[in-house]
């Protein structure tokens, strides 16, 4: 009996712990609307897409076939996505894509309204 007990406490801490580790959802993804969408496609391997949602993640992307009609014909593609973090900082990955391979670059940054105690040194 002692051990159907212990085995029940044990039970219920590890539903305790785990309902304390899951992290607090911010915007659920069903409440996430498509504000803008923008798509080109010549069907030759030049394209664009463009699209910004309501969580203020957006992205877009060009590719342009290069050395068409050789073997060594590629599509350079450039683009970029953002994201809001939780903490309201937003992310931006840059990248190109083309004969030199993957480069993508990384930006960070606050964007909104600061907290009182950082608006009241600046002035705001």
């Amino acid at each position: 009996m002692k051990s159907l007990v212990l085995c029940a406490f044990v039970a219920a801490a590890g539903v305790v712990v785990n309902a304390l580790a899951t992290p607090q959802i911010v915007q659920k993804a069903e409440d996430v609307k498509l504000l803008r969408y923008e798509s080109n496609n010549d069907g030759l391997g030049t394209y664009s897409f463009a699209y910004d949602q309501s969580d203020s993640s957006k992205r877009n992307e060009e590719g342009e076939l290069k050395n068409a009609g050789t073997d060594n014909a590629f599509v350079a593609v450039k683009g970029s996505f953002t994201w809001k973090a939780p903490d309201n900082s937003y992310h931006t990955i840059n990248y190109v894509a083309d004969e030199n391979g993957y480069h993508p670059s990384i930006e960070t940054g606050l964007v909104g309204t600061p907290p009182p105690e950082i608006a009241a040194l600046y002035g705001f």
